[in-house]
């Protein structure tokens, strides 16, 4: 037996026993909760900064965000990192409305806004988890949240007078970029291919997806097919290296005989490595098929993040980039409850290119690079065999265990040898 095939055969032992994040909720037949990361710190918001607790970065936390007031937490930076705060509300099943949601802020100790993004419903006017995300970006030349020190992330609900009187629950990421090594390019790429490509052709494959971002189903490139319900949200993560470009569809089949109309109903959502939302996109529904995809989006590109395009400038580094979608649960008034059948086509392009180089470590270690196990997700960046190796990570997903990455990692190495024989936060509404 090869070393190749022994490496198979021991993942295939191991797939066999995978439970595939979201799971459970297709098992219960009904739409599931928002999935919390399992070692998110309970931390409680302040009424103001001098009680604020301090959020590491690195780590994620889980709060509740009450109907009025705003909540303080506070990051205490140096003055060579770039920091980004990010925060899932998840509000409960009541009524909301459009222009409801969530606002996020970096401030610095004296007040000043460093940025601040806002996410709301929409015209769905469908409960569902909604993130936004907020930046502190060093700059050489900048003027204001450059100093080191103590900086406040605030979070209070975009419409209180119009939003339901329960609390909601929250989950708050927060994430430290160093310099680069060495000055690069200073301006965003001029030009790039702005057509959308076809979608992804082919049979899909069942893939269930998850229910947060922490246990979000890995997927690459490829058709993947799951069920979904009026309300429900899945997440999925896809590995996108420096030099690539992502591209989305997400498919509702039809619901037979019926007939009517649902508001925005499929949402499509891409989010990037530190959580902030780059594009969105939805659809109305009538009964039939229907389709909604992502605007076209560049390679990503360290020099990204100084476009004043906010979708351009969210597309600043490697990592996994997530794509979620959501039923509007109004979906279920004229159409029932499901399950609908729903299609999701990932394309990648271009050739992998090698990063910035960092100064120093990223907070959480590796956030904005594509692990090993997964870089195989570009169709023609490591052959065949790495494409195989991505398709056994993502049916058995992140959590499978160490024995899988570890099998997975020799594979994709002996795979190989054998072959061989930005600046300005523009993305979060930059203040």
């Amino acid at each position: 037996m090869t070393a190749v095939s022994a490496v198979l055969a021991t993942t295939a032992a191991l797939l066999t026993t995978a439970v595939l994040p979201g799971s459970t909720a297709s098992a219960a037949g009904a739409p599931a909760g928002y999935a919390f990361d399992g070692d998110a710190r309970r931390v409680e918001g302040a009424s103001g900064p001098s009680d604020a607790v301090p959020l590491e970065p690195g780590a994620t936390y889980r709060s509740s965000l009450p109907r009025d007031g705003t909540l303080y937490y506070r990051l205490d930076l140096d003055a060579a990192s770039d920091a980004y705060v990010a925060v899932t509300a998840v509000p409960g099943s009541g009524e909301v409305t459009a222009v409801d949601g969530v606002r996020v802020s970096v401030q610095d100790a004296d007040g000043t806004s460093c940025s601040s993004d806002s996410a709301t419903f929409g015209a769905a006017r469908s409960p569902r988890p909604v993130t936004a995300w907020a930046v502190r970006e060093t700059d050489p030349g900048g003027t204001r949240c450059q100093e080191p020190g103590t900086y406040y992330v605030t979070v209070e609900r975009s419409r209180p007078e119009d939003s339901p009187p329960q609390d909601w629950d929250l989950e708050l990421s927060a994430v430290t970029e160093p310099r680069p090594r060495e000055a690069g390019e200073s301006e965003a790429p001029e030009s790039w291919d702005s057509a959308s490509p076809e979608p992804v052709a082919g049979e899909a494959e069942r893939r269930a997806g998850g229910d947060g971002f922490a246990d979000a189903t890995p997927v690459g490139p490829g058709a993947w097919r799951d069920d979904i319900r009026p309300g429900q949200t899945l997440f999925y993560r896809v590995p996108v290296d420096w030099g690539r470009r992502l591209h989305a569809t997400a498919e509702l089949g039809g619901s037979g005989d019926r007939s009517g109309y649902a508001t925005a109903a499929l949402r499509l959502a891409l989010h990037n490595p530190v959580r902030g939302e780059v594009d969105d996109a939805a659809k109305g529904y009538t009964g039939r098929e229907t389709a909604v995809g992502l605007a076209p989006l560049p390679p990503v590109a360290y020099a990204n993040r100084y476009a004043a395009d906010g979708q351009v400038a969210a597309m600043r580094f490697a990592g996994a980039y997530y794509l979620v979608v959501h039923l509007a649960a109004q979906v279920a008034d004229d159409f029932g409850e499901g399950p609908f059948a729903l299609t999701l086509r990932v394309r990648l392009e271009g050739a992998s290119r090698t990063g910035p180089g960092y100064a120093g470590e990223p907070r959480p270690r590796g956030v904005f690079e594509v692990p090993v196990t997964e870089r195989a997700a570009a169709p023609g960046a490591g052959g065949a065999d790495d494409d195989l190796a991505l398709k056994a990570v993502a049916v058995g997903g992140i959590g499978t265990g160490s024995a899988l990455l570890l099998g997975l990692g020799v594979w994709t190495a002996v795979a190989r040898r054998g072959a061989r024989g930005a600046r300005g936060v523009r993305g979060p509404g930059g203040a």
